[in-house]
């Protein structure tokens, strides 16, 4: 029997936990709220008749965001045959609002009381039989994390589905359908949890004990600031460091250069073969990949962050911060997931209620170095700073300027004026985040880089090689007379007055427009040594251009779905690489002004 299963519930409730675990996917899973930001299909493991689909999380169905919509259209034009209400056991008096919302479609709805090992931690107790018996529908116990219930939750939904039932109100509250407004919901939901939930009133609760001191007025930017620096401390400057100098220098450097030139000389290629291969393939794209040890080492702090509940007080910290600037802290999140990749991060601004500071995100996330913008960050700073390990946060600092410096501009014009809107966001609970997650998201995000960096910078590598060595009548060709210098060349004096107006740097700038890894593949397969190439002053202005200019092409795409509108998207672009191209300037003035 087929069954179409869809998963509803609120923000950081463990959807997308429950949907892992039941499908086997790998959807991405953090502990803050708006992590699903779009529906994810997958199918029961050993069941492939059987269809789960992740609804994004949203608080009610009213519907005003884009995730609402996406929810009530599925249920409504979809109509599954079940749907699993995922509720954070913990904090019922909330989240039981959508409950009630999902039960007027006429759908049965499977009530999964998740993280219920959080409520027993505390000493609560929730009476299972008596809340089925008030909701009027199956209510199962799980942790979703730990893979408790799971079996239990799906034998009741299997049984349930295809038994439509419509909710009434009456067995609680005397009142018809069409006085089921917030306050009767409220009311309703009230009168439940008196007779079902029993509070242990002598708990003693942690996250209030540590927000006392991380939420501290004084102290929450500063502490902040210092867990910035230790993140690009740890993974960019020390740690990080000695692991990538080890996969550059010695895996690709010397075994796989070495190999490779052993396997060139057994068939016999020719000069140009070996060329290609040693110089463009592993020069260029063994750059690029040498980078991953940092990546991965980035990618599980951050992932240990999110997971222990610690991001989203990060969001609460800036809001003040932001609301200066006209945004609020919701924005910080897009932010904060464009350093992994700038898609997910444009994407994600569908959590901001607000049109104008939606589009302000949208064109301003991806300020944030993505991993595809960290070698380059990276190589300078190693090459050109001497591993000065202030260098890279002061580069996600600058960003973050930019990024409010833009907020300022655009809400001083007409289109972007807006009235601020409230911030409201769940903080989770601390907890201690599983090692085998985190391992599998640091993974996940490396192996994106990994796959980019095997397709689109091997083919870019062959481009570059091919470009460097022919004429225009593809005849082989010196440095000066080549195809790429004569396009180098003539777009070089453009960035002159930034510091870097060489033909290989506006080249490695150029294909950095169709995806950034490629700045770092240019540089190494043109054989640039950027120790002496570059100066600090060109070097950090080289650093900020490409970080804040267009994105990436995948990027623009999603740029141009979120806006809704080329005209928008075709300002977005010129706004980022026009502010990018001014701020860039800026900074290399100044850092000549300084003499440093």
């Amino acid at each position: 029997m087929s069954l179409n299963i869809a998963l509803a519930g609120n923000p950081n409730s463990g959807k997308s936990t429950l949907f892992n675990s039941i499908t086997g996917g790998d959807a991405y899973v953090g502990n803050w709220p708006g992590v699903t930001i779009e529906k994810k299909v997958g199918s029961l493991k050993g069941r492939k008749d059987v269809k789960v689909v992740d609804l994004p999380g949203i608080y009610s169905l009213s519907p005003y965001s884009p995730e609402e919509i996406i929810t009530r259209d599925y249920i409504e034009n979809t109509k599954p045959d079940a749907i699993i209400n995922v509720v954070d056991a913990s904090n019922l008096e909330r989240n039981l609002y959508l409950t009630t919302q999902l039960f007027e479609f006429g759908v049965p709805v499977i009530v999964a009381l998740n993280m219920s090992d959080v409520v027993e931690h505390r000493g609560d107790k929730i009476d299972i039989s008596k809340l089925q018996s008030a909701l009027g529908c199956k209510v199962v116990s799980l942790s979703a994390l730990k893979g408790n219930g799971i079996e239990k939750l799906l034998e009741t939904t299997f049984k349930s589905a295809k038994k439509s039932k419509k909710f009434s109100p009456n067995a609680v509250l005397n009142i018809d359908d069409k006085e089921l407004e917030p306050e009767f919901r409220y009311a309703m939901i009230d009168k439940i949890l008196s007779e079902v939930y029993i509070k242990n009133t002598n708990f003693n609760d942690i996250t209030k004990k540590i927000d006392s001191v991380m939420l501290n007025k004084w102290l929450a930017f500063p502490i902040f600031i210092v867990i910035i620096f230790l993140i690009y401390y740890i993974s960019v400057t020390t740690v990080g460091s000695i692991m990538t100098e080890w996969v550059g220098d010695v895996l690709f450097g010397e075994w796989i250069a070495s190999w490779a030139s052993w396997l060139l000389d057994s068939v016999g290629a020719g000069a140009w073969m070996g060329d290609l291969i040693q110089n463009g393939l592993i020069g260029g794209v063994g750059a690029v990949i040498g980078f991953t040890p940092q990546l991965f080492l980035l990618f599980l702090i951050l992932s240990f962050l999110e997971d222990s509940g610690y991001m989203a007080r990060i969001a609460f910290v800036l809001d003040k911060v932001f609301r200066k600037f006209g945004l609020s802290g919701k924005s910080f999140i897009p932010m904060i997931i464009s350093s992994g990749c700038g898609v997910p991060g444009i994407m994600s601004s569908r959590a901001i209620e607000n049109l104008s500071d939606r589009r302000i995100t949208i064109m301003t996330a991806t300020f944030i170095p993505c991993s595809a913008k960290l070698p380059i960050i990276v190589l300078l700073v190693s090459s050109v700073f001497g591993g000065n390990p202030l260098v890279a946060p002061s580069v996600y600092l600058i960003s973050v300027i930019a990024i409010l410096i833009s907020a300022l501009i655009l809400k001083s014009t007409n289109r972007f004026k807006s009235e601020n809107a409230p911030f409201l966001m769940e903080l989770p609970q601390y907890r201690m985040p599983r090692i085998r997650n985190l391992f599998k998201h640091a993974w996940m995000k490396t192996k994106d880089f990994i796959l980019r960096a095997g397709t689109i910078i091997f083919v870019a590598c062959i481009a570059i090689w091919f470009l460097s060595n022919c004429t225009w009548n593809l005849a082989p060709a010196s440095e000066t007379d080549s195809i790429l210098y004569g396009i180098g060349n003539f777009i070089a004096p453009i960035f002159k007055p930034l510091g870097f107006g060489d033909w290989h740097a506006a080249m490695a700038t150029l294909t950095g427009l169709i995806a950034k890894e490629n700045l770092v593949g240019t540089l190494e397969t043109l054989g640039v040594d950027s120790s002496t190439f570059f100066t600090h002053a060109s070097a950090y202005a080289f650093i900020v251009f490409n970080s804040l200019c267009m994105p990436c092409f995948a990027a623009v795409a999603a740029m141009r779905r979120e806006l809704g509108s080329f005209k928008w998207t075709l300002f977005g672009v010129a706004y980022q690489t026009g502010f990018a191209y001014i701020f860039a300037f800026i900074v290399y003035r100044f850092i000549l002004a300084l003499g440093i």
